[in-house]
C-alpha cells in the first residue's frame, strides 16, 4: 500500500481539577467553541461531539495520525485553562485534572457514542460522575487500584 490511511475515533473524558463544578452555564456554550477550534484548526482533528457537566466533558474526536493522544489532551486542556483563567468567567483559577481517559469506538457505535454525549446533562441527574468513572473503569477492564486517580 503506497499510502498510510488511519481512521480513529476517541472517545475522550476529562475532569475539572478535585472535580470541582467549575462549567458555569453563562460560559459552557463559549468553551466549548474555543476547545471545537483548537481541536479543528491546531491539531487537525476532527471533533464530532462535545459535552459535558460542571465538572467534566466527554469529547469525540477523530484523531489525527501525526499527533498522540497524550499530546491533544495536553495542548487541549492547558490552551483552555489559560483562555477560561484569561476571560475572567469564574471567580477563581480554573484547571482541568491531570489525567484523562481516552477510548477508540468502533465506526458503528458512533451514533450512539454522539447520543451519549449529547444527553450528558440528563444522564447526570441519575448517576454522580465518580459512579459513570467507575463503570468505564470496569467497561474497558481497568484495575480499581486506578480509581483513586480519577
Amino acid at each position: 500500500m503506497s499510502h498510510s490511511l488511519t481512521k480513529i475515533w476517541i472517545h475522550g473524558i476529562f475532569s475539572t481539577k478535585n472535580k470541582t463544578q467549575l462549567i458555569d452555564s453563562d460560559y459552557e456554550p463559549k468553551l466549548y467553541s474555543y476547545i471545537k477550534n483548537k481541536f479543528e484548526n491546531d491539531l487537525k482533528c476532527i471533533l464530532k461531539k462535545i459535552n459535558g457537566t460542571a465538572d467534566h466533558i466527554h469529547i469525540l474526536f477523530l484523531l489525527n495520525s501525526n499527533v498522540s493522544i497524550n499530546q491533544i489532551f495536553h495542548d487541549i486542556k492547558g490552551a483552555s485553562s489559560h483562555w477560561v483563567n484569561q476571560n475572567d468567567f469564574i471567580n477563581q483559577k480554573f484547571a482541568w485534572q491531570i489525567g484523562y481517559a481516552a477510548y477508540s469506538v468502533s465506526e458503528s457505535q458512533l451514533s450512539k457514542v454522539e447520543k451519549y454525549i449529547h444527553n450528558q446533562k440528563e444522564h447526570h441527574k441519575k448517576i454522580t460522575f465518580e459512579e459513570e468513572y467507575h463503570n468505564f473503569m470496569q467497561k474497558y477492564g481497568f484495575e480499581n487500584k486506578n480509581r483513586k486517580n480519577s
